[in-house]
């Protein structure tokens, strides 16, 4: 075969130009550290590359966000331990007051320490992260949950809570609605409230009761009425006779699946109830005490009972502020576990991005060697060859 002088000059410089761009991506990649520097250089391994980009960055952004809540959630608990603090104080007072011995003036000492811890509750109710935001507002951190408008707390924020994604497939609460925590606590025991009828002369008090067979509890608004010192009976709403009996004082007054302990020494005609338990607020429940222990029209039956109301409610209110705190650290649990995991998988996302993407500095150094050397072959071989001619063997 006859190669003319024209092609072999076009094959050999496309050759060695093909050569010259091969060594000059090598040390790119050398010098750059990359072997993608475009996505020409090779189209499906940017796309792989592009795509463990996509996850990881997904990764970051989800711990992001479980940092985020999880600072959130440590203000909201920090916060209640403040409230659940507060309310224990308040309980220990309201037990203090619960003592026949205590004047007047003492009881009015107690009440102006309720307040001052009623304004603390509030406060901490009120909290807020360093950006200003209410921690208690629910979804309308902007807006102060709690206002207090003569002597009287109402909930101002919103009932729902954001929920921040911590990965793929699963969200948390990043707090929780104070309307749920501090407004819907249950009253009385839970299951039903007692009181002392307000025309009540004799000294009998009752306590809050307890359910003892929840299956026979019919919820209807009772009557216990003293037909004497010694004689009474209960009477649901239709006036029917549901159980009547000897009193004593201490004893338990049983009916429907559910108990009371009348104490003390009831006047003829005097009568306490027994109705349905609905939800009280904590700041309700302290309003009230501090009213009972400020009233100079109540008997001291009347006070008893309302202060041992006040006291199951505040146990109430201790009991969910527990269950949110260790909902909070279920949460918090949550967060950090997947935070675990995310830093292995990110561990692992950036290996298969170096390995696709990152030179690989022993085989390129070797590689540019390989190539300097095939350049210098193909140059030399050129410049041999382009100097052959017929004429140098004409004589």
């Amino acid at each position: 075969m006859t190669i003319s002088t024209l092609t072999f000059r076009t094959n050999a410089l496309a050759d060695m130009e093909a050569l010259q761009t091969a060594l000059t991506q090598t040390q790119a990649e050398l010098s750059t550290g990359t072997r993608l520097p475009n996505a020409a250089a090779n189209p499906e391994a940017m796309a792989q590359v592009n795509e463990l980009n996509m996850q990881l960055a997904a990764s970051k952004q989800y711990v992001s966000n479980g940092n985020t809540a999880s600072g959130n959630l440590q203000l909201e608990q920090s916060a209640l331990t403040t409230a659940t603090n507060t309310l224990q104080s308040a309980r220990d007072l309201a037990i203090e007051a619960n003592n026949s011995a205590m004047s007047p003036a003492d009881r009015l000492d107690i009440a102006t320490q309720l307040e001052q811890l009623q304004q603390a509750l509030l406060g901490a109710a009120n909290g807020t992260d360093s950006a200003g935001n209410y921690l208690f507002a629910g979804a309308a951190s902007g807006t102060q949950p709690f206002a207090e408008t003569g002597g009287s707390v109402s909930y101002q924020g919103d009932s729902q809570v954001n929920q921040v994604q911590i990965s793929a497939g699963q969200s948390v609460s990043a707090g929780d609605a104070g309307n749920s925590v501090f407004m819907h606590i249950p009253a009385g025991n839970g299951t039903f409230i007692t009181a002392a009828g307000a025309a009540n002369t004799g000294s009998g008090s009752i306590d809050p009761g307890s359910v003892t067979n929840p299956a026979a509890w019919v919820p209807d608004t009772y009557t216990i009425s003293f037909t004497s010192p010694t004689q009474y009976q209960v009477t649901n709403s239709a006036g029917a006779v549901v159980t009547a009996g000897a009193y004593t004082s201490g004893s338990a007054i049983a009916f429907n699946g559910v108990e009371a302990t009348v104490s003390g020494a009831p006047a003829a005609g005097d009568q306490f109830t027994v109705a349905p338990a609905g939800k009280a607020s904590v700041f309700s429940t302290i309003a009230g005490l501090i009213t009972t222990l400020k009233s100079t029209t109540l008997t001291g039956a009347q006070i008893t009972t309302r202060i041992g109301t006040a006291i199951k409610q505040i146990d109430n209110g201790l009991s969910s502020f527990d269950s949110v705190q260790a909902s909070i650290g279920g949460r918090l649990n949550a967060i950090s576990a997947v935070a675990n995991g995310a830093q292995t998988q990110q561990t692992q996302l950036q290996r298969a991005v170096s390995q696709l993407s990152d030179t690989d500095y022993a085989a390129a150094v070797t590689q540019l060697s390989t190539q300097e050397l095939a350049l210098q072959a193909a140059q030399q071989s050129y410049a041999s060859i382009a100097k052959l001619s017929l004429f140098n063997y004409v004589s």
